[in-house]
């Protein structure tokens, strides 16, 4: 009979401890893309991003772009802004395709990918973090 009571007082102070921890003080921002986007082999395509954020957006803003190839399990990163620079990463299929049209005042991370091919079908990722 005492170890039903230890576990219920377990219970109660589990509880207890989540709600004076209660929510999160940080803010989540919200990013928006086309769950799909289709493109023909030699064309160009905008990958949309947009976000919203009830903070102001600051100057260490950043915005990155991942892919994962269909039938991979890894991604990899093929674009990042920071400190107000674009950075197109320099190694993979897409280092000499891709254009940064994004305006993050605007809260736009978009980019465009020029001469697409088939090897460029998979998933497209884009991450915005606004600290603090």
């Amino acid at each position: 009979m005492s170890q039903g009571a230890g576990d219920s007082g377990s219970l109660l102070l589990l509880a207890g401890l989540l709600s004076v921890l209660g929510p999160s003080p940080t803010l989540s921002i919200h990013v928006y893309t086309h769950r799909e986007v289709y493109g023909t082999v030699g064309s160009h395509v905008t990958l949309s991003c947009s976000f919203w954020s009830s903070e102001w957006i600051s100057e260490d803003i950043s915005i990155t772009w991942h892919f994962q190839a269909e039938g991979s399990r890894d991604s990899i990163s093929i674009f990042h802004y920071a400190k107000g620079q674009p950075y197109i990463d320099d190694v993979g299929s897409f280092k000499e395709r891709m254009e940064w049209v994004g305006n993050p005042h605007r809260k736009d991370g978009s980019i465009v990918i020029h001469n697409l091919d088939y090897t460029d079908n998979g998933t497209f990722t884009c991450d915005v973090k606004n600290p603090p």
